[in-house]
């Protein structure tokens, strides 16, 4: 007896119901449940087919599930833990009980599986669509392969081989029985998608937030540095993912300073490659981009302040912010170490009441430990570090608290609230590229072209000490990307590539550290047990 595996089969066939509502290109209409036999009939409907894809790509990046948010990205690193007091344990970021039941890997699993419906659905579709231009339909593809690609490049790193599954599924698949391919032939299949993308879409295109050549040579680039680390790599992935990150850069001006780079009001400057776009309309935007409620604490539980954006739950280490040295501009455009007053209170210090005004430090967090009787002394509540895990009687968490992304004209929100936030959410620019071409030179033994290129991001932020080529190793180039790409990119896959996964994350994780549970098994994340299940058994387990 053939096995169909119904939950990739339910998500697959599902895709047959067109859903799309992004902003920009397809901010104006909002089709839903539109029929492949009248899709067929009309050219416009093709960019429907496309803009579904564009939708699922953009709402499994912000949005899994309650409570879930990036989980799988950040959480369990070096540079982010879970925001709860030293103790308990976690299976996600302590890697404690982590197995095939899990929602987190569930969920994951299925919105991955959903973004690969949609473009099968958009590429198979494609030569039937009456009136579609030769162009507009080879572009069309080209995008949805683009993102295909970029869902199997997070399968295939999160869980290993996975069912490679190309093309649309019909009620008719019914007998289809899926198994694993490999980690190997996934990679092929994904090279395969990024090459086609390559040349079908624009340079250029004309609406801001469609996919670009630079944002195809991008996510290739990393694609193919990731597999220069593996036993079946090309002696040329390096090389290759170097000279595709350069064609990036040339393309890219660095904007000038760090801050200026996350100005809400420079959005969609010279360095963005690629960006989720969200806006202001409530029906364009979806779920929202929820960036701005990353690695912040319940600070309006304090005196003098007010309930404003809720954070998510994870937390920044205190590695993390050791990793800033004083003349480093990204770190006050980062995160803030003082948090003030929004409205009047009073403090008793001393025995003697204080007014604190609106405007004036509330909360403060000194970079080097204050004594008790400064602290005491202090108009302000004072946190040191090394407390940052303590429970004070107001929060049991607290620390220096992220800015990054903040987005000041959205309403407070609940995690199983949509989350509303406008900003665009940069998934690609020029400054990772420059960090990808050095990791991928020091990778093809040229330490020098990968020092200069990390001189030149370095000076963007204020440090002009040029980079020696004896500097640089990998861990180098890692605290590079954790100062310079916090919140934008996944440091899990990061680590994993670079083999520092399990040493950096019990090194600097206190959580991870605390259970000491991490180990090889969890350089792939288990299979949800529901696939396994449906499948007969087909779809075999990863170690857990």
């Amino acid at each position: 007896m053939k096995y169909i595996n119904k939950t990739i089969f339910t998500i697959l066939l599902a895709a047959g119901a067109i859903s799309s509502s992004c902003e920009s290109y397809l901010e104006e209409e909002n089709y839903t449940a539109v029929s492949l036999e009248s899709a067929n009939k009309s050219s416009d409907i093709f960019d429907q087919l496309v803009g579904s894809v564009y939708e699922r790509a953009r709402e499994t990046t912000t949005y899994y599930q309650p409570e879930m948010m990036y989980a799988l990205e950040d959480v369990g690193t070096d540079i982010v833990t879970r925001g709860a007091i030293l103790s308990g344990t976690d299976p996600i970021n302590d890697y404690v009980n982590f197995n095939s039941t899990n929602n987190v890997v569930r969920v994951y699993w299925g919105n991955q599986y959903k973004v690969i419906a949609s473009a099968n659905l958009a590429i198979d579709n494609a030569v039937n669509i009456q009136g579609l231009e030769e162009s507009a339909k080879n572009t069309g593809i080209g995008e949805a392969k683009f993102f295909r690609a970029l869902s199997y490049f997070n399968l295939v790193e999160n869980f290993g081989g996975v069912p490679l599954i190309i093309n649309q599924v019909t009620p008719a698949d019914t007998e289809i029985k899926y198994s694993r391919s490999t980690e190997e032939q996934v990679y092929t299949q994904i090279l395969k998608d990024l090459n086609e993308a390559l040349l079908a879409v624009d340079e250029t295109p004309d609406d801001y937030g469609r996919v670009s050549k630079d944002a195809v040579r991008h996510i290739m680039s990393k694609v193919l540095l990731t597999r220069a680390y593996k036993s079946f790599a090309d002696v040329n992935d390096f090389t290759e993912a170097a000279a595709l990150a350069e064609t990036v850069i040339a393309n890219h001006d660095l904007v000038a300073t760090f801050p200026d780079l996350i100005d809400i009001n420079n959005q969609r400057n010279s360095e963005v490659v690629f960006s989720y776009l969200f806006g202001s309309d409530p029906v364009s935007r979806g779920w929202g981009n929820s960036r701005h409620q990353l690695y912040k604490f319940d600070y309006f539980n304090y005196p003098g302040m007010t309930r404003g954006n809720k954070g998510i739950g994870p937390a920044p280490t205190p590695f993390f912010y050791s990793l800033f040295g004083e003349d480093d501009e990204r770190a006050e455009a980062t995160y803030r170490r003082a948090i003030y007053a929004e409205k009047n209170y009073v403090k008793n210090i001393a025995g003697t009441d204080v007014t604190v005004v609106a405007g004036d430090t509330a909360i403060y967090f000194p970079k080097t430990a204050w004594s008790q009787t400064a602290i005491d002394a202090a108009r302000y509540k004072v946190i040191n570090p090394g407390t940052y895990f303590e429970n004070d009687g107001i929060t049991s968490v607290h620390y220096p608290m992220f800015k990054k992304f903040d987005d000041p004209s959205t309403p407070f929100a609940y995690t199983d609230q949509e989350s509303a936030g406008q900003r665009d959410m940069v998934m690609m620019r020029s400054g990772e590229a420059y960090l990808i071409a050095a990791e991928a030179y020091l990778g093809a033994s040229n330490p020098t072209t990968a020092a200069a290129r990390l001189t030149t991001l370095r000076a963007r932020a204020g440090l002009t000490t040029p980079v020696l080529p004896t500097e640089v190793t990998l861990d180098f180039i890692l605290d590079e990307r954790a100062r310079e790409l916090v919140g934008e990119v996944n440091r899990w896959m990061d680590l994993k590539r670079t083999g520092k996964l399990i040493e950096r994350t019990l090194m600097h994780n206190p959580h991870a550290k605390f259970n000491n549970a991490l180990n090889a098994k969890n350089l792939l994340r288990p299979i949800p047990q529901v696939e396994i299940d449906n499948s007969g058994g087909n779809i075999t387990q990863n170690p857990i």
